[in-house]
């Protein structure tokens, strides 16, 4: 029984921050978003609980996006009753989550949504992908995944999240302009090249004398 206390006294945990549901404020760049969303991108999840080991529901799939103390299992979520927590399901050995589990506390307008049993869910982080299919038009803008829709513009919540940061947008911006720079360089080194004097042409007159140029009659040495 000590050890049953115990344990609810190490995972019934306050609050951070009540303040989860406002992705903007007057702070930029970071506190544009809500404090739990890049601690979720970076956890790692479906370990086993060490409060729970012994038990068959020890595997760690559970956030609870007000305390933000790392995966839980479904035990430890029963002590954050009345707090705001999601599930994180497995594809292809990457992390999803449902579409209607997430939306309610952010925006995921723009994501690649995929249907697995037969419930919609956007993969958290990005997936690496060698090369782009064939015939492919559109790829995320982060990652340059391929996409099956042309309304979406990333393929995970994680991308989203790097392409709507100030520093992304400022880093195209910069590529393009060192790109655009560049093509107008080579150009510039086309008419350069241009006013340089070229081969004349082969007249008449010269056709003549290399016409008339021809090797004399041979002759044999004489014999010893």
């Amino acid at each position: 029984m000590a050890i049953e206390d115990q344990e609810n006294t190490i995972r019934e945990i306050k609050p951070k921050n009540r303040r989860i549901m406002g992705a903007g404020g007057p702070e930029e760049e970071d506190n544009r978003q809500p404090p739990w969303l890049k601690p979720l991108l970076q956890e790692k999840f479906f370990g086993h609980c060490k409060f729970h080991v012994d038990s068959h529901k020890s595997e760690c799939n559970m956030y609870c996006l007000d305390c933000i103390n790392g995966p839980l299992c479904s035990l430890c979520v029963a002590h954050h009753k009345g707090h705001h927590t999601i599930q994180i399901r497995r594809s292809s050995y990457h992390d999803v989550i449902r579409v209607n589990e997430i939306q309610k506390h952010i925006d995921i307008s723009g994501i690649q949504t995929y249907v697995i049993n037969s419930a919609k869910v956007i993969f958290l982080n990005e997936r690496p992908q060698p090369r782009p299919g064939k015939g492919v038009t559109n790829t995320c803008k982060v990652c340059y995944r391929s996409l099956v829709d042309d309304s979406f513009r990333f393929c995970s919540l994680g991308c989203k999240i790097a392409g709507s940061s100030r520093g992304f947008e400022k880093g195209r911006k910069n590529l393009v302009m060192e790109s655009d720079d560049s093509s107008s360089s080579i150009g510039i080194g086309k008419n350069i090249q241009s006013f340089s004097p070229s081969t004349p042409p082969l007249t008449a007159s010269s056709h003549c004398r290399i016409a008339k140029r021809r090797k004399g009659i041979p002759h044999r040495s004489p014999m010893g």
